[in-house]
């Protein structure tokens, strides 16, 4: 029998999953629920659903299907529209001046190779489960419901914000390309407000919203679009790396302007310096992940996947490398502006000033394809965090005509376009990245888990046999990973640094050899896999701990304070409504038993 008949009705779900429940329906009755909070929890929190769940009963919740209508070609291009943004403009700057010096161009082959590792664990998991939810269902399928609800409501959050900052650099950008240095000139000031809060940016809101409807209206629609502007970015971003090596002169790329005060050569900082460097660039590659929540509108995932995630960061990678190379020519490292080294190289040059005015605009295009893949995939996050029962079914609804998730997509861009609208860039700044690299580093642990704990629900022994050494494995290599990431960054330097340094890394090396030889994987991926696991996850969980060690005290402050109000949300609604939507399910499941022989 279809199974896809036997599942509710979307209007049936909204009562289940979206607060119309047993546990909502009066005030009586949520006293009732929150009074079992302790026993929900521990049936809940770690409950993980299997992969055919999320593709068939949990995906039934949305009602209609989205439109399987994306190729590789669209998956590179939404990739390349995620990622090469403006804030390479920016980040390439402070990580020249400020760390790497001209080995800047290592530091983002680096960090390309970092995002790469980060990207095979996101694909593994899209080829095997080709549902929209991206982080949020990898998690949830691997550590359980709790631990996938934390970090999926903190990355909505880091794309909220992301995405309402990087509207508001849209103004600066397009007046720098048509001439307009002063961003406050297109933006209207309103007396009596704080701070940083009152400058209204009704172009940064203009955007957004138009934005939103282009992602409401049509998938396919919206991926033409950013592959026609990609492409145009695409070429700003040759036409700058062209002027840079005409212009520059190599003797930059080892002579300082002061070399009184400034070291020079190639490695001015040597390798710590390119390391730190690596770490500030890697924020230039957040996006790719992006594309890893539209595997359920891929025509064909095994294929299409694995070349769309991973063919996107190798051409990051190199255009990343040839623009730091060309403005590493241009200017010696130490006479970089670190807010806007392309453009400030060119401003000062007799003739050239126009240059900066091209430069404008090709940021300006790349802010508009990395807003429209960022809030495609915060939609379709939302979405199937609709779709879980953990929060309202409204989200999770597929509109039938367009097949694309129109209310997660406008409850967005609404929230979005609100904090935009009035709140101002550095503010929003301080809030952003850490949320995306806590998830890569949760990826990258899932995938282990899940190829070294038994797969058969059945077999619950051979679950906790190989669960037990995969958990402590985990732990102990995150444990190492740390203990080199303190060491790097408070460690005088010497001779007793090199070793500890030395030392934690043998240690990390030799957990994941003895890993491997004591303990069998438990399965193996039909399609696509990780290569030589556990090596590379190994590697991706090492750097991000590393890198989420570089972050200041302020993103650390506002991870805590995101979690706990996650956390807060979870116990006194999530839970309940997802005890209700698994109560349901149950009772479904019932009916099902007594069709079992029926044939259709």
């Amino acid at each position: 029998m279809d199974k896809g008949a036997l599942m509710p009705s979307p209007d049936e779900t909204c009562c289940v999953g979206g607060g119309g429940g047993s546990s909502f329906s009066s005030l009586r009755a949520y006293g009732r629920a929150l009074a079992q909070t302790p026993r929900r929890l521990a049936a809940r929190a770690c409950a993980a659903a299997s992969p055919g769940e999320e593709m068939s009963r949990v995906r039934a919740r949305s009602g209609a299907d989205m439109a399987r209508a994306l190729r590789w070609p669209d998956l590179v291009g939404l990739g390349l529209g995620g990622m090469v943004g403006a804030g390479v403009f920016v980040t390439t700057g402070r990580a020249t001046r400020l760390y790497a010096g001209p080995a800047v161009v290592v530091s983002y082959a680096i960090a390309g190779l970092c995002a790469l590792l980060s990207a095979f664990c996101y694909t593994e998991f899209a080829v095997d489960m080709p549902v929209a939810g991206g982080a949020f269902s990898y998690l949830r399928v691997t550590f359980g419901e709790l631990a996938a609800f934390l970090t999926g409501a903190n990355l909505i959050m880091e794309y909220v914000f992301s995405n309402a900052a990087v509207a508001r650099s849209f103004t600066a950008y397009l007046g720098t390309a048509v001439g307009v240095d002063a961003p406050s000139k297109w933006r209207i000031a309103v007396p009596g407000l704080p701070k940083g809060f009152n400058e209204v940016d009704l172009v940064a809101v203009g955007v957004i919203l138009l934005i939103t409807v282009c992602i409401c209206y049509s998938t396919k629609e919206s991926s033409s679009v950013n592959m026609v502007l990609t492409a145009v970015h695409v070429l700003f971003i040759m036409f700058v790396i062209v002027m840079g090596f005409w212009r520059g002169d190599t003797r930059n790329l080892t002579r300082p302007a002061d070399p009184e005060h400034n070291p020079g050569g190639f490695f001015p900082h040597g390798a710590a310096g390119v390391f730190n460097g690596a770490a500030m660039v890697y924020l230039s590659y957040i996006g790719y992940d992006a594309v890893s929540t539209m595997a359920e509108e891929v025509e064909r995932p095994s294929r299409d996947i694995p070349i769309g995630v991973s063919g996107s960061v190798v051409l990051v990678t190199l255009l990343y490398c040839l623009m730091a190379a060309s403005m590493s020519m241009l200017l010696p490292y130490d006479a970089i502006d670190t807010e806007a080294p392309f453009s400030g190289a060119f401003k000062g040059s007799s003739g050239w000033g126009w240059v900066s005015n091209v430069i404008g605009a090709g940021a300006s295009l790349g802010i508009l394809t990395s807003l429209m893949v960022a809030m495609l995939g915060q939609a379709r996050y939302l979405c199937v965090i609709g779709r879980s029962g953990v929060m309202p079914a409204w989200l999770a609804r597929v509109n039938p005509r367009t097949a694309t998730p129109v209310n997660a997509s406008a409850f967005l861009g609404v929230f979005t376009a609100a904090l935009a609208l009035f709140t101002e860039l550095d503010i929003l700044l301080n809030l952003v990245c850490i949320g995306t690299l806590f998830v890569f580093y949760m990826v990258a642990n899932a995938v282990v888990y899940r190829r070294y704990v038994a797969a058969a629900e059945d077999d619950e022994e051979g679950r906790r046999r190989g669960a037990v050494p995969t958990l402590a494995f985990l732990l102990a290599f995150s444990l190492v990973a740390l203990c080199f990431t303190l060491v790097w960054k408070l460690a005088p330097r010497g001779g007793a640094r090199t070793g500890l340094l030395v030392a934690c890394g043998a240690a990390a090396a030799a957990a994941v050899a003895a890993f491997r030889a004591l303990v069998p994987q438990a399965r193996r991926p039909e399609l696509w896999g990780v290569p030589a696991m556990p090596w590379v996850p190994a590697a991706s969980v090492f750097l991000n701990v590393f890198l989420l060690g570089s972050l200041d005290r302020p993103s650390y402050v506002r991870f805590g304070f995101f979690t706990a109000a996650a956390a807060l949300v979870y116990v006194l609604y999530s839970v309940h409504a997802s005890y209700d939507a698994d109560e349901a399910a149950a009772a479904l499941d019932g009916a099902k038993v007594l069709d079992e022989g029926c044939k259709v």
